[in-house]
């Protein structure tokens, strides 16, 4: 082979090289989008609803390629300058997390309405450029709840929130409701403890503080009135509930919420009857797909999560047996076709 020869396929694999590289650069659909997260104080590690969203984060880098940055929050006074932060750094949509950031994210969308922003279990006070992510919690809570009867021995079952809002008593609703569900099909009588439904009274611990000692202390008030499945709708409470139980020596279970606890948390495995997930994972892999990917334009109409739309669910677990299965699809297909109210 002589010298001219030598070169031009030298040249050759130069423009190969570079054609799969550059391929290899345009293969992740969403390069060049910024999507951003705040954290509430419970920061990104909690378990909970801060670590959902940025699960869905990660995976949007993952998959699709875009670009994630991020602020976490101490304290309130952080709210703002962090939402601040995420509008400085360009970010394309920035998600702010939990119910506490509203006011901030408002406060934000209206003053920056080039600016596309989603509130996670918030409301919009009208900026379009503000979209809310809620849940019909309801729906799988009825499943859990009557899941909890159908398991419990003594038919009493406990339920306690963190604060009394919306967000929370959703969760504690469709409980209750789904309980009741069950002493109607069977004629056995269940007790619900820490909520009723109808008046809508019950034991909340007054803020959402990881294994607030109150949430221990509410525990074992319901554990000494006979609960033997306990439902704690604050966030991460399961140290201080299993705490509860372990101290009183009895044969009980906890349910998770938000995410499936048993994976979350496999140290507590064998106290989990299930859990309620809140699955904001596949909400904002979902946001962040349709905005970088689709193209789709941004719209301030809420994202809501259900069981139609694996928004929401219960997790199984090796404490459900076959019947159970079978009802709890059963009663899913009801909430899903309309059959079933899950309000009562």
């Amino acid at each position: 082979m002589n010298n001219v020869s030598r070169k031009v396929l030298a040249g050759v694999a130069m423009v190969a090289a570079s054609v799969l590289v550059l391929s290899g650069c345009a293969s992740k659909p969403g390069a060049g989008f910024i999507a951003c997260g705040v954290s509430d104080e419970g920061s990104w590690t909690d378990k909970s609803f801060n670590e959902s969203v940025m699960d869905g984060l990660v995976k949007a880098k993952d998959e699709l390629g875009v670009d994630v940055k991020d602020a976490e929050s101490n304290s309130a006074e952080d709210f703002a300058p962090n939402l601040q932060s995420m509008i400085d750094a360009g970010c394309d949509v920035t998600f702010a997390v939990g119910f506490n950031l509203v006011d901030a994210v408002n406060t934000a969308a209206e003053a920056n309405p080039e600016v596309n922003f989603v509130t996670i279990d918030g409301w919009s006070n009208g900026a379009t450029n503000l979209k809310p992510v809620n849940y019909k919690m309801e729906e799988s809570s009825y499943l859990a709840g009557y899941a909890a009867a159908y398991y419990s021995t003594s038919k009493v079952v406990g339920v306690y929130g963190g604060m009394q809002i919306g967000a929370v008593t959703a969760f504690m609703d469709g409980f209750y409701y789904g309980a009741k569900a069950y002493e109607a099909e069977t004629g056995t009588p269940v007790t619900v403890v820490g909520w009723n439904a109808v008046t809508q009274q019950g034991d909340f611990i007054g803020d959402f503080a990881p294994n607030n000692p109150a949430g221990k202390t509410i525990a074992a008030g319901q554990i000494a009135q006979n609960a033997d499945v306990l439902l704690p709708v604050g966030g991460d409470q399961y140290g201080a509930l299993s705490e509860a139980i372990n101290e009183a020596g009895v044969d009980a279970k906890m349910i998770g919420v938000d995410k499936n606890w048993t994976v979350a948390n496999p140290e507590y495995k064998d106290l989990i009857l299930t859990s309620i997930e809140k699955r904001m994972t596949t909400a904002v892999f979902d946001i962040v797909n349709e905005l970088a990917v689709k193209k789709t334009a941004f719209s301030g109409e809420a994202y809501i999560g259900t069981l139609a739309n694996n928004g929401t669910d219960v997790s199984e677990t090796e404490f459900f047996d076959d019947a159970l299965k079978a009802k709890l699809a059963e009663l899913k297909a009801g909430i899903i076709d309309g059959s079933i109210n899950p309000l009562g």
